[in-house]
Parts: C-alpha cells; sequence; structure tokens
C-alpha cells in the first residue's frame, strides 16, 4: 500500500479525521485566492519530525560548545603587555584586601581563619579559565559562609562529635560544586531566571542582620551567648549581657568607628579632588587591610611576651603554615544526606549572588556575562576548594568593587591574587597569630552593614509594586524569627503564587477605536499614513492627518476620560489578552469573553427553539421583558482575538476555544460567528489552531464563502528580476522616502501619498521602475488561512467588512421579504 493511502488509512479509521474535506477547502480557498489576487501561496505546518531534529545537535554547534567552555582561549592569544601591568597592579591590591576579609569570613563559617585563605585561593586560580568577567573575584562571603556555619551547628547537632567542622565544609563544597558544574555544562543558566529579585533582596538584607547580631558578642567580647539561635534571640542575649563586655569592646567598637571614618572621608575626598579620584578610592579599598594590621601591631605589643591562654583579648593564635590541609577530603554518604536539606538554599544563593555581581559589572564596563559559563567557573572552583583546604565559594561584591576600580583588564587579574595568598600563608601566619578576633569582628560587621537594604529601595519597591514590598518585609520578618532557609524558600513561594495569580486572574481587554492626529509645535498636524479607513469608511483625503488607533473600551485606563472611544463595529468584538493564554487562564478569559459578548449582543433568534421540557435548569427561556430590551442590541457578527501577547497554546486552551465556539455558535444560529486571529507568529500555533478549525471560514456553509470577499495582505515580489532591477527598486525607495521626509518638513498641508505621486508644486524626481512582469504581488501568509492576520489592524479590517457585508446582505433579504410580504 502506498505511503500516502497509509496516511490517509490511519487519518480516516483510527484518528477519524476528514482529511478528504479538508482538502476541499484548501482548494477552494486557492481558487479564490487567484482570482483575487493571481497568486497562492500555502503555510506549510510544522513536524513534529522536524521539532526532533532541531534538538539534535550539529557538529559546529558541538564545536562552539566546546569553545565557550574554555572562553579565555579567545582572549589568551591577544594577551600584551599593557594588559600584564593593568592585571598585576590590580590583582595584588585586591590580594591584599581578600587576605583579611577571608579570615574574618571564615569566622562565621565556624572555622579557623586559614580556610578562608584557601577558599579565596582556589576562586582566583581557577576562575580565569572558565569565567566571562573581567571584574568578579570568587572567594569567601559574609552571607555564604553563614550558611555554611548554619550546617555545620545542625549536624553537630544531630551527630555530635562525629564529624569536624571542616568535613562538613568539605562536603558542602564538594556537593554544590557537583550541581553548579551540573548547571553548566549543560547550560541551564537561564533557571536562575526564576528567582525573582526580591526574595533575593530580602534574604541579603536578613542574612546582614544575621551576621552583625552574630559579631556584636565578639566585639564587645561578650561570650556564652548560642549565636546559632534565631537573630531576635541572639540580640535580646547580647542586651541581657552587656554587663560581661570585655577589654574587647575597645578594639571592637574603634575598628568599626575607624572603618567607616575612612570611607566617609575618603567619598568627600573623591568629590573635592576628582583629579586624585583613584588615589582615594584605593585607600578606601584599603581601609579593611590598614586596620587589621594597625590593631594586629597594637595586639603585638600588648602580647608580645604573654603566651596565648593569658591574654589580655582574644586573638587568632596559632595558624598552621602553608596549605597544611590539603588533600583528598574525607566523604562519606551520611555525611551527604545531613547536608543534602540545606543544599538547595545555598546553591540558589551562590548563584544568585555570583551572577548579580558579575552582570552589574558588566553592564557598567560594556560587555557580555554568560550566566551558564559563570555557574561553570563556580562549579570548578567549588569542586576543587575541599581539596586544598577551602569551603564554598562565590562572587564577593566588595573584591570584586575593588578589582574594577583598580584598573583590571581581564580575567587573569586573579592569578596575582593567588599570588598574595600563598604570601600570606607561606610568610605572614607568624602575624596573623596576633591578630585580635574583635577586630575580624568589626571588620565583619562594617562589610555586611553596606549589605542592608537602604529605605530610599523599600520606597522605590513600594512605588513599584507594593505587593512585593510586602513580600519582601514577610522575607525579613521570617528570617529574624526563625532561619533563613525558611526566608528564601517563602519569598520564593510567595513570589510564585503572585506571579500565577496575575496570570490566572487578570482580565483582557476589550479594545474599542479611537481617531487621533499628531500635532507638532507649530500647530501644524504631522503626515500620517492611516491603514485603518475601512473602518469607519472614509476616503483616504480625510484620513491622511488622522488614524484609528486601538483602546480599550470598558475601564478608565490611562488615556484622557473625555476622549471618546468607540465600539469598532456593532456585533464585532476585538479582545487583547494581557497575559500569555495558557491552562492556568483559560476558563476566567473565556467566561470573561462569553460574559460579556452576550451581555452587548443578541441571539440572531429570539426563540431558540429549545422546548422547556428539554432545557437545563440553568437555562431559562428568554422573558418578554428580555426580549424586547435586547432588541436595541446588535447581532454577534465576529471576534477578533489579538495574540501579540500569546506564543505557545496548550490542549486545555485551545478546548476552551473550541467550547467557546460552539456555545457561540448555538448563540447565533443559524448564523455563523467568524474568528479572526491577530499576530500569531508561532507555527505551532497557528497548526494547533488551524487543527482545531479556526483560520478559515466553514465551507460546508454557502452563506460564509458564496457572500465572503476575502482581503489578502500582500507583499511585493521580483522573482525573476535581475540585481540591476533590485538595485534600481532601491533607488527608487530611498527617493520616496526622501519625498516624504521632505513633506513632512513642509508647511503644505496637502497630502503626500506613499506611491510617489507628485506633491503641490514638487516634480517627482525621475527614478527607474522595475517592469510589472519582473513585480509581482505575493501573499505573505498562506491563503489556506485567510482569517490569521499579519497585525490587529488587518484582522478588524476582515471582520468589520465581513459583518458589514452581511448585514447588507440581511437588510436585502429583509426588504425582499417586505415586498413578497412574507415574514422573513
Amino acid at each position: 500500500m502506498p505511503s500516502g493511502r497509509i496516511g490517509t488509512f490511519f487519518q480516516t479509521r483510527v484518528f477519524h479525521a476528514d482529511p478528504e474535506s479538508r482538502r476541499q477547502e484548501t482548494e477552494t480557498f486557492q481558487k479564490i485566492s487567484r482570482e483575487a489576487i493571481g497568486e497562492t501561496f500555502l503555510e506549510e505546518d510544522p513536524t513534529v519530525a522536524e521539532w526532533f531534529r532541531s534538538l539534535l545537535p550539529t557538529s559546529a554547534g558541538a564545536g562552539q560548545y566546546v569553545q565557550n567552555l574554555f572562553p579565555s582561549a579567545q582572549w589568551m592569544r591577544r594577551y600584551n603587555l599593557h594588559w600584564l601591568l593593568g592585571d598585576s597592579i590590580a590583582g595584588i591590591t585586591v590580594g591584599l584586601v581578600v587576605v583579611p576579609q577571608a579570615m574574618a569570613y571564615a569566622l562565621l563559617a565556624r572555622l579557623s581563619p586559614a580556610y578562608g585563605l584557601y577558599t579565596t585561593f582556589t576562586g582566583a586560580c581557577l576562575y580565569w579559565i572558565f569565567g566571562t568577567s573581567k571584574d568578579i573575584v570568587i572567594g569567601t562571603t559574609a552571607v555564604g559562609s553563614l550558611l555554611v556555619g548554619g550546617v555545620v551547628s545542625s549536624v553537630e547537632a544531630e551527630r555530635p562529635g562525629v564529624y569536624p567542622p571542616e568535613q562538613v565544609a568539605h562536603a558542602l563544597s564538594f556537593l554544590a560544586g557537583l550541581i553548579l558544574l551540573f548547571l553548566g555544562f549543560f547550560r541551564l543558566g537561564w533557571l536562575i531566571e526564576f528567582i525573582p529579585y526580591i526574595p533575593i533582596s530580602a534574604f541579603v538584607t536578613s542574612a546582614s542582620i544575621t551576621i552583625m547580631s552574630t559579631q556584636v558578642p565578639a566585639a564587645l567580647g561578650i561570650t556564652g551567648i548560642n549565636t546559632r539561635e534565631s537573630p531576635y534571640i541572639v540580640i535580646i542575649n547580647t542586651l541581657k549581657s552587656l554587663p560581661r563586655t570585655q577589654l574587647d569592646a575597645a578594639i571592637g567598637i574603634t575598628s568599626i568607628i575607624l572603618l567607616f571614618l575612612i570611607k566617609d572621608v575618603c567619598a568627600r575626598m573623591e568629590i573635592r579632588q576628582p583629579t586624585r579620584k583613584r588615589m582615594w578610592s584605593l585607600i578606601s579599598s584599603l581601609r579593611l587591610t590598614f586596620t587589621v594590621l594597625l590593631y594586629t601591631f597594637i595586639s603585638w605589643l600588648v602580647h608580645r611576651n604573654t603566651p596565648e591562654e593569658a591574654s589580655k583579648f582574644r586573638i587568632v593564635g596559632t595558624i598552621e603554615k602553608g596549605f597544611s590541609h590539603a588533600g583528598i577530603p574525607k566523604l562519606d554518604t551520611e555525611l551527604f544526606g545531613l547536608v543534602a536539606p540545606q543544599l538547595p538554599a545555598i546553591v540558589i544563593i551562590l548563584i544568585v549572588e555570583h551572577i548579580a555581581i558579575a552582570k552589574s559589572f558588566g553592564r557598567i564596563c560594556g560587555y557580555t556575562v554568560i550566566p551558564s559559563q559563570e555557574i561553570l567557573a563556580q562549579g570548578a572552583a567549588n569542586i576543587l576548594s575541599p581539596f586544598v583546604g577551602g569551603y564554598v565559594c562565590t562572587g564577593s561584591f566588595g573584591a570584586s568593587a575593588v578589582l574594577s576600580k583598580a584598573g583590571v583588564r581581564t580575567p587573569l587579574a586573579g592569578l596575582f591574587s593567588a599570588m598574595v595568598l600563598i604570601l600570606a600563608l607561606y610568610a605572614l601566619t607568624a602575624v596573623f597569630y596576633y591578630i585580635p578576633h574583635a577586630a575580624l569582628a568589626g571588620l565583619i560587621i562594617h562589610a555586611t552593614y553596606n549589605l542592608i537594604t537602604p529605605p530610599k529601595n523599600l520606597y522605590k519597591y513600594w512605588q513599584l509594586s507594593p505587593i512585593e514590598l510586602g513580600i519582601w518585609v514577610v522575607g525579613v520578618v521570617l528570617a529574624l524569627f526563625t532561619d533563613l532557609e525558611t526566608s528564601i524558600y517563602a519569598g520564593i513561594a510567595l513570589s510564585f503564587a503572585v506571579l500565577l495569580i496575575r496570570m490566572a486572574r487578570t482580565p483582557g481587554k476589550f479594545p474599542g477605536l479611537a481617531k487621533v492626529t499628531r500635532i507638532m509645535r507649530n500647530g501644524q498636524c504631522e503626515v500620517v499614513s492611516s491603514s485603518a479607513s475601512s473602518f469607519t469608511g472614509e476616503t483616504e483625503t480625510e484620513q491622511v492627518h488622522a488614524r484609528e488607533v486601538f483602546v480599550p473600551l470598558q475601564d478608565k485606563g490611562s488615556h484622557n476620560p473625555n476622549v471618546k472611544i468607540d465600539p469598532p463595529y456593532p456585533g464585532v468584538f476585538i479582545y487583547r489578552f494581557n497575559e500569555n493564554f495558557n491552562y492556568i487562564n483559560q476558563a476566567y478569559h473565556m467566561d470573561y469573553l462569553l460574559s460579556y459578548i452576550l451581555a452587548h449582543t443578541r441571539r440572531t433568534q429570539a426563540d431558540d427553539g429549545v422546548p422547556l421540557k428539554d432545557r437545563l435548569w440553568v437555562d431559562a427561556p428568554p422573558s418578554a421583558k428580555q426580549i424586547t430590551h435586547s432588541e436595541s442590541m446588535p447581532l454577534l457578527r465576529a471576534i477578533v482575538l489579538d495574540f501579540s501577547a500569546v506564543n505557545v497554546l496548550d490542549v486545555t486552551s485551545i478546548q476552551g476555544l473550541v467550547d467557546l465556539r460552539n456555545t457561540l455558535d448555538r448563540y447565533a444560529a443559524p448564523a455563523v460567528v467568524e474568528w479572526h486571529f491577530a499576530g500569531v507568529q508561532n507555527r505551532w500555533t497557528r497548526r494547533a489552531l488551524a487543527f482545531a478549525g479556526f483560520g478559515y471560514p466553514a465551507t460546508k456553509n454557502p452563506d460564509a464563502l458564496g457572500n465572503w470577499v476575502p482581503v489578502y495582505t500582500v507583499a511585493t515580489s521580483l522573482a525573476g528580476a535581475t540585481e540591476d532591477d533590485e538595485r534600481d527598486r532601491d533607488t527608487r525607495k530611498l527617493q520616496l522616502q526622501a519625498q516624504d521626509e521632505e513633506s513632512r518638513r513642509s508647511t503644505s498641508t496637502a497630502p503626500l501619498k506613499a506611491s510617489g505621486k507628485q506633491v503641490a508644486g514638487e516634480e517627482t524626481p525621475p527614478a527607474v521602475e522595475v517592469t510589472e512582469e519582473k513585480r509581482k504581488m505575493e501573499p505573505l501568509y498562506g491563503v489556506d488561512r485567510p482569517f490569521f492576520h499579519v497585525d490587529l489592524v488587518d484582522a478588524v479590517d476582515a471582520a468589520i467588512r465581513d459583518a458589514r457585508k452581511r448585514d447588507e446582505l440581511r437588510g436585502m433579504h429583509a426588504e425582499e421579504h417586505r415586498d413578497t410580504g412574507v415574514s422573513p
């Protein structure tokens, strides 16, 4: 059996389709289009096989994928001495900044300061190979370290004494790296777009408050406070313990004051001395290093002859030299199971924090950041980090800002930062012994204070979206009274709920028509082209300074209430989807459409002929009063759906359209309701709508095609024309554009037609014309789907033309019936 017969057999016997009927309809449409424009074009539907073929990787695509994995290979060949000088200066500067920062943040992770140096070293060494940002610095962060410390505490609570803190941190970093590598290799960076900004902002603010609450006791020298409890409990306990303040408070409080003082003085001097702005910015960036060195020197003066156990205030103590904790980390499945519940929140924060920083500097400096590649760089750094003794790392905003201001040229600057870290680990461990804990706590408080969302941003949230400000408040409150994981999950869940509610309960609009023109400052009307003159029946001369625009009918909106908005035509309804149309909101849209149309039209036949015994209990027959009231209403003629905001349709939404069409067909019987669609661009959507019977009139109804006058949107085709002909066409087009521009500047209000007719007082410049044999008018879209229109103007124009024609025929029939004395 031939393949064509096999396909027909399956369509008719298995799927119960009628391909013969559809073929006859197509032939009818082709015949009509040949009669109208002399040309025809059938739309080719996408196939499932075509979709599967599009998923198969090509050899060129595979090569591009491998090349994109290593962006450094593209710019390393162009590396030069100027870049080397800029990278070395910036890298060394950042290295001096991140050394005290990394040591301080490691305390948040409940690890010794050296682990922070290990972690930052890993990010500095690896990022340049995979990263796409020159300004990002991967290392320890306050938020990431706090989350690690939380995991360490929870594991210790479940398995006391079984797993040391560094082993828990290594397991967490390794698992996070595996997830990040998976997301990066499979280019799933777009998934981060599902995480909205507001929950992250609330989380960062909450984390900052939590971090400061845990560091205030250390800055004051207060011991015996469980900083792993909810922040509000830690704050209360700290206030109760103020009488137990130690000498550490002198260092902690003065270090915080000193850090803020240096920052403010440098910021003022940058404004007063703009020529030395870079110098003052560099001094401000090194304030952390200067403060730590200053108090380390003071601590050395106090404790140089004092044993560690007799110290006047808490100091860091002995730090092992070099990478003494490097090696294969101890990992087991039980430990993985213990850290897994808190892993999703940590991965989300690591990604969001890093991508936000990278994109921010990308926008400022004018380069493009590839999220999937950044996640891949994060994954590589986090997997390697446990092997050198580190823990989870991500982009650091403070260090990245320093790197950018220091004049970095390429991502290779990280290697110079790594050299500074190696120097610190091998040559400065004796100095690190005297660092006061209170100074590190002051450094952490100063660094995290800037992460709190300022009041001006909250006011901005209120102006932009009050409901999202509410989500922000809920996230912060939950974090203060419960924990950070609950805050981030609740914030994301609430954001998704708001999104779904907006999608499900946002109604569309029924646009009407308003006549507008454009008036320049000198009071003269600007010539505008009108593509909607058929709506009102006015001539082109009357429309040359006016055009019709679509404005919502049923609400105030933002337009002037004194402007009159008219319905497009009696019985013709335009419906614009404000959100995408899918299974979530199809029932709401369909109910809204149906109720509005029934309220503004009347049945074609007042008595639908259904006896009372056959009616549903909810379907009451129309009363005499209702019939009298509805006589002034128009008959339902056509529905125009604006699909500009709609991309892909699902089965539920298409079935909703089919059910609504069936309901309205019964309501308008024996007439047929036309369905016009504007702006349907997706090929699969066009295919689905056509399969459901939309896009063309019903050929089984003689009235549908016998009196149908289709209008086609055509475009000029130069099939068979030579290159000289096409060049002449372009020349003619430029001349006409120059004519049109000249007429706009002219004070004359004489109409200028785009066809090239001569303007009053001017001569049309000579142009070479393409012969009519070579110029052809081709339909822009398939003639077998004439109710799929290129835009809303064409769709409304076609619907009104057909409705007006049917009303004229109805009037003619009514007049014939009156002449013959027969009731219509």
